[in-house]
């Protein structure tokens, strides 16, 4: 029986947003949706409207194919549909692309209508997160590590906004290195690697950091002669 809500404690949560957004982060630390990154942090208004966009898909890609997974694809996925030795396990890309590209034309439609101007500044990177492996990653990860409905859900939202802060900091960084003088062949995409691994790096000293530690349930031994007085 799959469980939905199975009890997660808080710091545990806690714990998996921190890695999914600072050590695990799936773009400096598995370099995943490295093309948007590049082409949409020169300004930081573009960098976080698109942040804003990924963290909106992944909220709602990774459930939904969580469900997908769960309830669909995997081995015997379908006993409630009286099929118990089924096995779509090899639709899964398919399906997890189709669900991400509806997600990201919504999207699409969003961003046209409420805001014009960001819709122009995006252009074709826009509706280029349905190929963003970063979002299909974030899926892909979800199905690998078996994770829990409520940890599906928190990590969507963790990853894209790990997503979203690496790159609103890179638009930063660069807005800030415009002024500066840069050896002629590092300039452009040059000196932007080397500052992605500087950032990466320091990304990776959150390694480490357990902000949860679960304290043990069984109570202590007590010593040989020590008489416990009732309360």
């Amino acid at each position: 029986m799959i469980a939905i809500l199975e009890p997660n404690s808080i710091g545990s949560l806690v714990d998996l947003a921190l890695k999914a957004i600072f050590s695990e982060n799936i773009l400096l630390a598995y370099f995943l949706g490295m093309c948007s990154y590049l082409a949409v942090s020169k300004r930081v208004d573009s960098a976080i409207g698109l942040g804003i966009a990924v963290i909106f898909v992944q909220v709602l890609t990774v459930p939904m194919n969580w469900a997908f997974q769960h309830f669909i694809l995997a081995p015997g996925a379908l006993h409630w549909a009286g099929m118990p030795d089924s096995d779509l396990g090899y639709l899964q890309f398919l399906t997890f692309i189709a669900s991400i590209a509806a997600v990201v034309q919504v999207v699409e439609m969003a961003v046209d209508k409420f805001s014009p101007k960001l819709y122009a500044a995006l252009g074709i990177f826009l509706p280029l997160i349905a190929v963003n492996c970063a979002i299909l990653g974030g899926s892909l990860f979800m199905v690998q590590k078996e994770y829990t409905f409520t940890q599906s859900v928190v990590y969507g939202a963790s990853s894209g906004m790990g997503w979203a802060l690496a790159i609103v900091s890179m638009a930063a960084i660069r807005w800030k290195l415009r002024p500066c003088h840069i050896p002629g062949p590092l300039k452009g995409l040059g000196i932007t690697f080397i500052t992605t691994g500087l950032v990466a790096m320091a990304f990776m000293t959150f390694s480490g950091i357990q902000s949860f530690v679960p304290q043990p349930t069984e109570p202590a031994a007590s010593t040989p002669g020590q008489v416990e007085t009732p309360r």
